[in-house]
């Protein structure tokens, strides 16, 4: 590619009014203007650079598309904000920000805000254009503001029915269409669940339902809150799990034997940026965990057929952490773990019966680590008493992998 500086140009539903000098000189200059056909149809007849349609889809082609032009002075249009969920992240990536000039336009969301009267400090904002609406639930806790993103003429309704079978019925909602253009609507989401501009964010005052109950973010999420055959690690043991594996925004978790999904589910829901794979070999188990992934929020988990130690070869990425619910007594599977692990990794693995527990103390004679046994006890009836039920008692082993 040549080094010629490519300009990213944000431009709203005000269209060429509402942009900068300096965003309208370096559309003026342009030999190419790439862009959507919205975008395109804003700018003057009199603005003369060669306009060029973005295709669709856009990713895989977006490389030859900027070559193809290189030798040109090349301006690329970006609804508001273009590194908000924009094209100028893409470029960013494939350029590197020394090729690139961004010009940003306020944002949709700084916008919806404005109208608002929202601190954009305190707002949490998810975009569902071309992304599951399930991607709201972690974000639907008390108290809280939520934008969300959208494309289609009926998300405020699917918002609407989402929050209703989640327990947040009560939550007012408003949608803001077509911000900063002559067609600008702000108004209350209709009960009935009226179409409305496809350029439309969606607010949401979270306000929890009489009788229902929160599902924060923090680990440890009720055991009902999951579906599940009794292939489950159960609430307190599921805490001290992610405590020690410590989920850190943007990293990878392998979860093998992931029964119920819950240790991939939890280890997601504390980020958006948090990644995880729950391998699992049980065709019922692996589809019920795709949809406690949805219904928790995370539905972008991903699910790996196989029994490890040979389903985990075919992983590609590396992993920040594995946790190993299932299987410790398999032979192969915990070396193939701690092998795939790169420097800083964690590896947790737990076992309840004798066998597994006698190959995790082995580990650790060889390893070091940490060996821990955790006993749960509940209340239950005993007649018309209560008396204290332990559960079978779980051996966690924790370490984490130094330099080779």
């Amino acid at each position: 590619m040549s080094s010629e500086i490519v300009t990213v140009a944000g431009i709203g539903a005000d269209g060429w009014p509402g942009l900068s000098p300096l965003a309208r000189e370096a559309i003026e200059r342009a030999e190419v203007i790439i862009g959507g056909a919205r975008h395109l149809a804003l700018l003057p007849v009199a603005v003369g650079g060669r306009r060029v349609p973005l295709p669709s889809p856009l990713l895989p082609v977006l490389p030859e598309l900027i070559a193809s032009h290189a030798d040109a002075r090349l301006v690329v249009l970006a609804s508001g904000d273009p590194m908000f969920y924009g094209i100028g992240t893409s470029l960013a990536r494939l350029l590197g920000p020394a090729r690139l000039r961004v010009l940003p336009h306020p944002s949709s969301v700084s916008l919806a805000a404005a109208r608002l009267g929202w601190p954009v400090d305190d707002v949490d904002v998810v975009s569902l254009v071309g992304r599951p609406r399930e991607l709201l639930h972690p974000l639907l806790q008390p108290g809280r503001r939520v934008l969300a993103l959208t494309a289609h003429e009926t998300a405020a309704a699917d918002v609407r029915a989402l929050l209703d079978a989640r327990g947040f019925g009560a939550s007012p909602v408003t949608v803001l269409a077509d911000l900063g253009g002559p067609d600008e609507r702000v108004a209350p989401a209709g009960e009935a669940g009226e179409p409305h501009s496809r350029l439309a964010i969606v607010a949401i005052e979270c306000r929890l339902d009489p009788g229902a109950a929160p599902l924060p973010r923090t680990p440890g999420l009720p055991d009902d809150a999951f579906e599940h055959d009794g292939q489950l690690t159960k609430r307190e043991i599921r805490a001290l799990a992610l405590a020690a594996l410590a989920p850190v925004p943007g990293q990878l978790l392998w979860d093998v034997g992931a029964g119920s999904g819950s240790i991939g589910i939890e280890w997601m829901r504390v980020h958006p940026a948090s990644r995880a794979i729950a391998v699992e070999p049980r065709a019922d188990r692996r589809e019920r965990i795709a949809r406690n992934a949805a219904a928790l929020g995370v539905p972008g988990l991903r699910v790996e057929a196989g029994f490890a130690p040979q389903a985990l070869a075919r992983l590609v990425d590396v992993p920040d952490a594995v946790f190993v619910g299932g299987g410790v007594t398999a032979e192969g599977v915990i070396q193939a773990c701690w092998d795939a692990l790169g420097r800083g990794g964690r590896l947790v693995a737990n076992a309840v019966t004798i066998e597994g527990q006698a190959v995790l103390a082995d580990w650790r004679q060889r390893l070091g680590g940490t060996l821990t046994r955790i006993g749960v006890e509940r209340a239950g009836e005993l007649g018309t008493l209560t008396a204290w039920r332990p559960a079978l008692p779980v051996v966690q082993w924790s370490i984490q992998k130094e330099s080779p």
